[in-house]
């Protein structure tokens, strides 16, 4: 069986996302990761009350769900052909090939989340997803707002996000709704992700990548930001820097998986967003979800992989 491992970005949380890991012996990564960020991250994971909403702490919490789902399926689950991340989860991605180490993939994760903060308080805007649509339909809706509203995920056959300041937004909704669209709805994020408005929280985060250690993965990665896949001599640092501003080609990615042969997806963190998506756009796949423990046990008890 040829499996693709792939792992989801802000966007996939919700209240006590990590609460089903306690007491399993993956959440020893929350302990180890509270002491790099000198803080403890167990709150935002387990309360039943209260979700992450800040960038930083949603990222993280995504992040960690990513990784002791990966943690408890690595050993017993057949080399995946390919990893992938989506948006954010690229960097969950890279960690689990090996890219990143586990400490690194968390420091990582806290300057992203920090500079695409700051950028998106300079530049208040948001994102709206968009179903209904196509990928030309919907960057015609943008062009009513030139310079203020992008195409910044492709995820799926008729279903698009949108970013930009709070004015290209409400433009470019007014133009996809007169082209048809079913629904729009309004993203809990702080800022216009995957577009040019990023551009400092990129400038930052290039500075900070310049300086970090990137191994060579013994599994391939697919770039969502083109849907290729990365080479051995591909400088991750920009990759990632770039990925800021560059809209996330879920879509194509997808598609890709179809092209190097793989029969099966394995979502690897909280809620089922990927399956979801793989469910429109490459329903031929086997679709699996890791969110939890009782899951991974399903997942490696089945004998599907």
């Amino acid at each position: 069986m040829r499996s693709a491992v792939v792992f989801p970005g802000q966007g996939s949380q919700g209240p006590a996302m990590g609460s089903e890991w306690i007491g399993h012996p993956a959440w020893h990564l929350v302990e180890s990761a509270s002491v790099v960020v000198g803080r403890d991250l167990s709150s935002s994971l387990v309360s039943p009350e209260s979700v992450p909403v800040r960038t930083g702490d949603v990222q993280l919490s995504v992040f960690l769900v990513s990784m002791m789902a990966w943690e408890a399926v690595r050993s017993r689950l057949s080399t995946p052909a390919v990893f992938a991340g989506h948006s954010f989860g690229q960097i969950s991605a890279l960690t689990a090939a090996g890219v990143l180490s586990f400490e690194d993939g968390v420091r990582l994760t806290v300057v992203r989340g920090k500079v695409a903060a700051e950028a998106g308080d300079r530049q208040p805007g948001g994102m709206i997803a968009v179903l209904g649509l196509d990928n030309d339909k919907a960057t015609w809706a943008c062009s009513a707002a030139p310079g203020e509203c992008w195409l910044a995920n492709d995820n799926a056959p008729g279903q698009v996000v949108l970013a930009g300041t709070e004015t290209g937004l409400a433009r470019a909704a007014q133009r996809a709704l007169r082209l048809g669209a079913r629904k729009l709805i309004r993203l809990s994020v702080e800022g216009p992700f995957h577009t040019p408005l990023m551009l400092p929280a990129a400038e930052q985060f290039a500075r900070y990548l310049s300086a970090s250690s990137f191994s060579i993965g013994c599994t391939p990665i697919i770039s969502n930001a083109d849907a290729e896949l990365v080479s051995r001599t591909t400088s991750w640092a920009t990759v990632l820097a770039d990925h800021l501003i560059s809209p996330v080609r879920w879509r194509a990615t997808q598609l890709r998986l179809l092209r190097l042969g793989v029969d099966s997806v394995v979502e690897l963190g909280f809620g089922t967003t990927l399956t979801s998506l793989a469910r429109r756009t490459v329903p031929a796949l086997r679709r699996w979800n890791v969110a939890g423990p009782a899951a991974a046990r399903e997942l490696l008890t089945s004998g599907g992989l």
